[in-house]
């Protein structure tokens, strides 16, 4: 092995990268799809987090919301794809008025302003 080269201890002996990205594509778009499954439906966003990955935004038609990480913007976007959802360039006025928050969130948002939790 050269000693430039990058190993993941995480990845089984003589596994494929692409086959393992491929297989987080379809866990993530499994999860995207009992996401949309539970909300009637679902439209997504998805974000580049740098070093991290990037970030699947979701929004049900219900208004429900959540989020998953991939662990690259490719696998993020092969996983939408696969999912079927449609996908939004940005989060924009017109695609974050659907997302509907409850008290939780806005006392989670406002924290001590609020009277909400503290975070401690």
């Amino acid at each position: 092995m050269a000693d430039n080269e990058q190993v993941d201890e995480n990845e089984s002996p003589g596994a494929a990268p692409d086959a393992r990205a491929e297989r987080r594509a379809a866990r993530l778009a499994r999860e995207i799809g009992a996401f949309a499954k539970a909300h009637g439906g679902a439209e997504g966003q998805v974000a580049y987090l740098g070093q991290r990955g990037a970030r699947i935004v979701l929004v049900g038609e219900d208004g429900g919301w959540g989020d998953l990480v991939a662990p690259t913007y490719a696998v993020a976007e092969q996983a939408v794809r696969k999912a079927g959802i449609t996908v939004h360039e940005d989060f924009d006025g017109a695609f974050a008025g659907k997302v509907r928050t409850g008290p939780y969130e806005w006392t989670r948002m406002a924290g001590i302003q609020l009277g909400g939790p503290t975070g401690g």
